[in-house]
């Protein structure tokens, strides 16, 4: 257990924002989950629009350095591929 203010301090702040960082995470692959549900009922204007809000909670996590800004960028990257191909099949 830690002895000093600033280590108790320390303590406090990680544990806030370890719960913060979850939420995030927790909210992005619940986003991800609705995305896929619409790739996979072929609905690429609802797919379409569920990747607009990924995009923008993957970019506030990657600032916010809740995740690595290239894994974002790879999860973005990796959704985009997906729905193009949607696209590609429908249209």
């Amino acid at each position: 257990m830690a002895h000093s203010l600033s280590a108790k301090k320390r303590v406090r702040q990680n544990t806030k924002r370890k719960a913060t960082n979850r939420s995030r995470k927790s909210q992005i692959k619940t986003q991800i989950k609705r995305f896929e549900t619409a790739l996979s009922g072929g609905d690429a204007k609802a797919a379409s629009e569920q990747y607009q809000l990924i995009v923008k909670k993957l970019d506030k996590a990657a600032a916010t350095s809740t995740m690595h800004k290239k894994t974002a960028a790879r999860k973005k990257s990796r959704l985009a591929k997906q729905l193009n191909a949607l696209k590609a099949k429908v249209g």
